[in-house]
């Protein structure tokens, strides 16, 4: 599976979307004082100007404050970013005939509880891996508790109806099997190693969504959940945004 040529595209394709991410970053375009509405917007500026972007396989999403704890599928009222805030922004622009799907969180402000969620996203979606790979014959329901049961263990609450889903050549959600067998979720008891209908490995993002314990902020993490081994790009804390400036920093 990691040798396959189609993961190696995809893998290109995530590149490419997480070079967005800092181009982002490096527009200061996320910060207190603007509109969901208004950063999305940019991004598909940014998207379209620097790299090129002319389709996403699924609507561009920013969510702060209570926001964040929507699914991707909810359309809650726009927000205003405060100047105590968590931020999370995903995209799943198409390169080539290629959809990428990555998800990152950030802090605005200085709130401890913010960046402890934060940091823990990407340990989470560490363990999701980790726990595929230890057991490569596990269908989409067993990994889905194991996310829930490893975000339980960690002190949050796992917020998504579903931890990830099949990813491939633009549009994957035309192919012609069950939409359950697409996802990491509850409903879905095939392995996720089984072939696709033409016989080659099915290809998953994975997705984190936390949810502090007292269900007032969240927090978003997702990308490729196996690359080709020698192209595995580490999963590294989000970045924190100041709320009296654009000025960014690592936590």
């Amino acid at each position: 599976m990691l040798d396959d040529p189609r993961l190696a595209a995809l893998a290109q394709a995530e590149d490419r979307a997480l070079a967005l991410f800092d181009s982002i970053l490096s527009a200061g375009i996320i910060r207190p004082g603007r509109t969901e509405q208004e950063i999305e917007r940019d991004i598909g500026e940014i998207a379209a100007g620097r790299f090129g972007v002319e389709r996403h396989w699924h609507k561009r999403i920013v969510r702060a404050g209570s926001n964040t704890l929507a699914s991707a599928g909810e359309s809650p009222p726009d927000l205003i970013v405060g100047e105590q805030d968590i931020v999370f922004v995903d995209l799943g622009p198409v390169f080539g005939e290629w959809e990428a799907d990555v998800g990152r969180s950030f802090v605005v402000g200085d709130d401890p509880s913010h960046h402890a969620l934060v940091a823990a996203l990407p340990c989470q979606f560490a363990a999701l891996r980790s726990h595929l790979l230890a057991h490569p014959e596990i269908s989409g329901a067993e990994l889905y508790v194991a996310a829930c049961q490893n975000a339980e263990a960690a002190g949050w609450r796992f917020g998504g109806a579903i931890a990830g889903h099949i990813v491939a050549e633009f549009p994957h959600a035309r192919l012609t099997v069950p939409r359950r067998a697409h996802a990491i979720g509850p409903d879905n008891p095939r392995p996720l190693a089984e072939l696709d209908v033409e016989g080659r490995p099915r290809h998953w993002i994975g997705e984190i969504h936390l949810i502090a314990l007292d269900g007032s902020f969240g927090g978003f993490y997702e990308q490729l959940l196996l690359r080709p081994s020698s192209q595995f790009r580490a999963a590294t804390t989000s970045f924190r945004i100041a709320s009296n400036s654009t000025a960014l920093g690592k936590p």
